[in-house]
């Protein structure tokens, strides 16, 4: 794979720091968002993958994970917050349009930057958003975390206390980015669970079938907490989407060659093709 730079910036959003990477260099923008408690690191390997096709790949650590901050106010975290710091992002380097993408709570950030500023959107390439067939999943999995970091703090602080005693070069990169999510404070962790279970977690229907812009889809097979089901409806949804299965939960992770090459063709041709007028003129 073709080596590409590497370059770590922050900058500040409602008053709070944010930290990103930046991957390449050029006017291809691509920002690339985590899933739920996890860091911008486990989307390294895709981003060193888009980069080496010519993009400029940047990934960002949302508000109240990995090395941004981590307010314990619940009315700080929400998708909606989330997707106005990806403009944010945007404007601090100067980019006009994007291709935004993400994984999980990520693809849903995604979707809601694509609704709030349409214009600043190139495309969408979204794996396992969490959408209208995913509810009681959600709530599943959610409650827990709210209430062990709510109740029991000393067993979040004490994970994070064993995660960070494990250096990362010692362990494989999957791994390594498993032991950055356990890496988590009890009243930062809460409010981040807070603020995204009792608030709008996605765009609703309504407003992701206006959504026009070219999108790739990845759905996994077997999967409880984001059902494949989400994904092709959202593809449905979106004119001209395309929904790829992936062939297992851990495919694009264990093995992604195949939805890293679908990844990066995707993002090239997003940039190939001459921006519609009516977003041309916005």
């Amino acid at each position: 794979m073709t080596l590409v730079s590497e370059r770590i910036g922050q900058f500040f959003h409602d008053d709070h720091r944010l930290e990103y990477t930046e991957y390449g260099g050029g006017d291809r923008w691509v920002v690339l968002v985590h899933g739920q408690l996890m860091t911008r690191r486990m989307h390294q390997p895709l981003a060193r993958r888009i980069a080496a096709t010519g993009a400029h790949v940047v990934t960002l650590d949302l508000l109240g994970h990995g090395r941004s901050d981590r307010p314990a106010d619940p009315m700080a975290h929400s998708v909606t917050a989330f997707a106005e710091q990806v403009l944010g992002l945007l404007d601090h380097l100067g980019a006009g349009r994007a291709v935004v993408g993400g994984t999980s709570l990520g693809a849903n950030v995604a979707l809601e930057t694509t609704v709030l500023a349409p214009e600043r959107v190139r495309g969408l390439l979204v794996e396992m958003p969490v959408l209208d067939n995913a509810v009681e999943a959600g709530i599943v999995t959610s409650a827990p975390l709210l209430l062990v970091s709510r109740f029991v703090p000393l067993a979040v602080s004490g994970v994070r206390a064993l995660s960070r005693a494990v250096p990362r070069g010692l362990v494989p990169f999957w791994a390594g980015v498993g032991l950055d999510t356990l890496d988590q404070r009890p009243a930062a962790m809460a409010a981040t669970v807070h603020g995204l279970f009792f608030g709008r977690l996605a765009p609703p229907a309504k407003d992701r079938l206006r959504i026009d812009v070219p999108a790739l889809v990845v759905g996994h097979r077997h999967d409880p907490v984001h059902p494949a089901a989400d994904a092709a409806m959202l593809a449905d949804e979106i004119p001209g989407a395309r929904f790829v299965e992936a062939r297992g939960l851990l495919e694009w992770r264990l093995r992604p060659e195949r939805l890293d090459a679908e990844a990066a063709a995707f993002v090239t041709a997003c940039f190939d093709e001459p921006v519609p007028e009516r977003l041309a003129s916005s």
